[in-house]
């Protein structure tokens, strides 16, 4: 069983700190080994600061013995995470195409 935590609207540089605190407290409360499936269907905004905000928690997970999966992917943010090479990393369709 999976925990989904909603991403807030705004993932940028203007936030990521506030944003990073705030999700890594909502990964770490879940119990060890849970995955965790971040929900992004609310982001309208973002920068590559939003992408390094789910790679850290993806790091969070991971030590925690928990795999991480972005769901609810808008296209915009899909496309710059495909472009910087991340998408296998918070995809589980996208990494279980690469290894295929």
């Amino acid at each position: 069983m999976s925990s989904t935590i909603a991403l807030p609207s705004v993932l940028n540089a203007d936030v990521a700190v506030q944003a990073q605190a705030q999700l890594r407290q909502q990964i770490q409360a879940l119990p060890q080994g849970t995955p965790v499936v971040l929900d992004a269907a609310a982001v309208q905004s973002f920068d590559s600061a939003g992408l390094a905000l789910l790679l850290a928690c993806r790091r969070v997970a991971l030590a925690r013995g928990s795999r991480l999966q972005v769901q609810g992917w808008p296209a915009s943010l899909r496309a710059l995470a495909q472009v910087y090479g991340v998408m296998p990393l918070l995809d589980s369709d996208s990494a279980e195409a690469a290894a295929a």
